[in-house]
């Protein structure tokens, strides 16, 4: 684990937010940091996706947004020049669809951060994101869903669980419905998680 107070800082944490989707959960990253805890800022969006809504989301919070292909993601010398470039000291993912390198893993151990939108390792592991987590929950008639912070390693969803927050699943909910639940659990929990986990 990185305690990054161990050092007291003159500037915030800069964090890169990777996203892939319509960027909610990073917009709760960066609104937090700018009005409630203001020891890290958002300095790069990075998204695989030009169509993407994070995309625009990041420009109307002016933040610095980095539309990537797969493969510069995995060019080692690309990605972190990217990186370098914006100071980034550490990663956050926020419904990023792609497997995160392992140079990058490597380079950032312990100052890499995912959410998963069950309680891991349940409905955890490869093509287990978003809608299709919410539709395998409903499908398994689960009562109890909820969400994942864990620190990302190697093997997907397998890194060192930090922390999980729980909501009932009712007999009538769709995963439309499961899914509202989630992001509302992702948006009153993320932002803390993450600064507990950099400054404990």
């Amino acid at each position: 684990m990185v305690y990054f107070d161990k050092h007291p800082r003159s500037t915030p944490l800069r964090m890169a937010v990777f996203a892939s989707g319509e960027g909610s959960n990073m917009e709760n990253i960066v609104r937090y940091c700018r009005h409630v805890d203001r020891r890290a800022e958002v300095a790069l969006v990075v998204c695989n996706r030009a169509e993407a809504g994070a995309v625009g989301r990041a420009q109307s919070l002016g933040v610095d947004c980095e539309v990537i292909s797969r493969s510069l993601l995995n060019d080692k010398a690309g990605m972190e020049a990217l990186l370098e470039a914006h100071r980034v000291d550490a990663i956050v993912l926020a419904g990023f669809l792609l497997m995160i390198p392992e140079f990058l893993i490597s380079r950032y151990r312990g100052r890499i951060l995912n959410i998963h939108p069950s309680l891991l390792p349940r409905h955890g592991g490869k093509g287990m994101y978003g809608r299709h987590v919410h539709e395998a929950v409903v499908a398994a008639g689960d009562t109890v869903t909820g969400i994942t912070v864990h620190m990302v390693s190697e093997a997907c969803d397998e890194g060192r669980i930090l922390f999980q927050a729980a909501v009932d699943v009712d007999a009538a909910d769709t995963p439309a419905d499961v899914e509202r639940k989630i992001h509302a659990l992702e948006a009153a929990h993320y932002p803390r998680v993450i600064m507990d986990t950099f400054f404990e």
